[in-house]
């Protein structure tokens, strides 16, 4: 029988939902056990370490203790974008896709596929992401990148929903390879305990209507599709252009618009699409960090729950912490929102973790609780003053969102301990990334710039 394990010695909170099957929610001398991938006992520490006398124990050190977070919108390969010079001024968004992400993706090849996804598997544990959903793309090595990205976050000891961006920007046949990619790494890991696919679609002003009625097709019950939605005005624009609807319509129109359908961003959408993502029970990601980045405006998170809509949280590769990326999304509502409360805000988290559940099938998933996957994260922070259910979002906005993580456990295993990483070499992997970004930044110097997508 395996080892079992007990985290201690600090405020315990349980899950992001009042209604977690462990109350009371917060615990102030809290503790969790495991044993293998799945939780044991959540309670007060005195009581767990009587039942559980010969468990190894990790300490908190007064620290926050929380189910490990989950990241709806990911992308690992643009962790070897930093530092990079597009080359030419960057002054709209298509500028900003065509002269830099869609080169960078068309310059990767699998070396580079698999050191960006590296950096950033470390990176989601350094900051407590244990489930993460990617988006990926690259055009030169597009056959089996998947396996390449599924092999790094394995090893890792991350789950993970993986998927490959279709788009016909660079062709139809392209488009459909994206789409062999898609359906063949859904089909093989159909089962996976860990790791997850469905179909990526890049954006609705890149994607035919042949495209989308061949994914709508063929796409496997319940596969579910992870696109980019009014992100910016561009897509929007170009898609009633050219196919006389707008983003969500088209989706709707193909069947593609249900409850496994994640929609990032979502900016500039009316109120009738967010009613209509609202009936299909899809989810919104809010990417507060990356809009501004971009200069694309900002979701109004708050009208959009207003309007029935569930939304979620995601980074879009601009970083892997979570913490901050609610941060940003509670400082960007108060900006808009002066004195309003809010009140969409504290359900984020929670959001994240229910969408996951629905990809995993694990009604647990994303909570500190018996028979829950032993997912669980400490933040150096030691809570200053008391912490409620009800005041969880304040002390993490204002106070642990800038804490460093002490432990990351994921199913189990132990990938950060003592703020250091046991299963992924960081100092090796950073030495290697620096080996090969120069090869990768020449290639991208290279990628001339002006590719055609659709209703321009």
């Amino acid at each position: 029988m395996s080892e079992a394990f007990l985290l201690g010695n600090g405020v315990l909170v349980a899950g992001f939902s009042p209604k977690c099957a462990v109350q009371p929610q917060v615990i102030p001398d809290g503790a969790v056990v495991w044993r293998g991938e799945r939780i044991l006992a959540v309670g007060p520490e005195a009581e767990l370490r009587r039942a559980y006398p010969d468990a190894r124990f990790l300490d908190a050190h007064g620290g926050l203790i929380l189910p490990g977070l989950i990241n709806l919108h990911h992308h690992f390969y643009a962790a070897l974008a930093r530092g990079l010079d597009p080359g030419a001024p960057l002054t709209n968004f298509a500028e900003i896709l065509d002269r830099l992400w869609w080169r960078l993706d068309r310059a990767l090849n699998v070396e580079t596929v698999r050191i960006s996804a590296q950096l950033s598997a470390a990176d989601c544990i350094r900051w407590g992401c244990t489930t993460v959903f990617d988006h990926h793309a690259s055009p030169s090595c597009l056959a089996g990148s998947l396996d390449v990205i599924a092999d790094v976050v394995n090893a890792s000891g991350l789950s993970a929903v993986l998927c490959y961006e279709v788009t016909d920007r660079n062709g139809h046949e392209q488009a459909r390879a994206g789409m062999e990619e898609n359906l063949r790494f859904i089909q093989e890991h159909a089962s996976d305990p860990r790791i997850r696919g469905v179909v990526g679609l890049h954006a609705s002003f890149t994607l035919r209507d042949t495209t989308l009625a061949e994914v709508a097709e063929r796409r496997p019950p319940r596969a579910g599709c992870h696109i980019h939605v009014a992100e910016d005005l561009l897509d929007v624009e170009a898609s009633r252009r050219a196919f006389g609807l707008g983003p969500v319509e088209r989706l709707e129109r193909f069947g593609l618009l249900d409850e496994h359908c994640l929609l990032a961003h979502g900016i500039h959408l009316q109120p009738d699409n967010y009613r209509s993502i609202a009936s299909h029970d899809a989810v919104l990601v809010h990417n507060p960090e990356s809009n501004a980045n971009n200069g694309v405006g900002h979701l109004d998170a708050a009208n959009a729950a207003k309007l029935g809509c569930t939304v979620g949280l995601g980074t879009d590769g601009m970083s892997s912490s979570m913490l901050r990326a609610l941060r940003a999304a509670f400082f960007a509502h108060r900006a808009c929102h002066a004195g309003e409360p809010a009140a969409a805000l504290p359900a984020l988290l929670f959001n994240n973790v229910r969408v996951a559940r629905r990809f995993f099938d694990e009604p647990l998933l994303g909570e500190l609780a018996p028979g829950a996957p032993a997912d669980v994260i400490v933040l150096d922070s030691a809570p200053p003053t008391p912490i409620t259910a009800e005041n969880l979002l304040s002390h993490l906005v204002y106070g642990a969102s800038e804490a460093p993580v002490r432990h990351t456990v994921a199913r189990g295993r132990v990938l950060l301990e003592n703020f250091c990483h046991t299963t992924l070499d960081v100092t090796e992997i950073a030495a290697r990334a620096r080996e090969l970004t120069p090869g990768l930044w020449q290639h991208f110097a290279a990628m001339k710039s002006g590719t055609n997508y659709l209703g321009q």
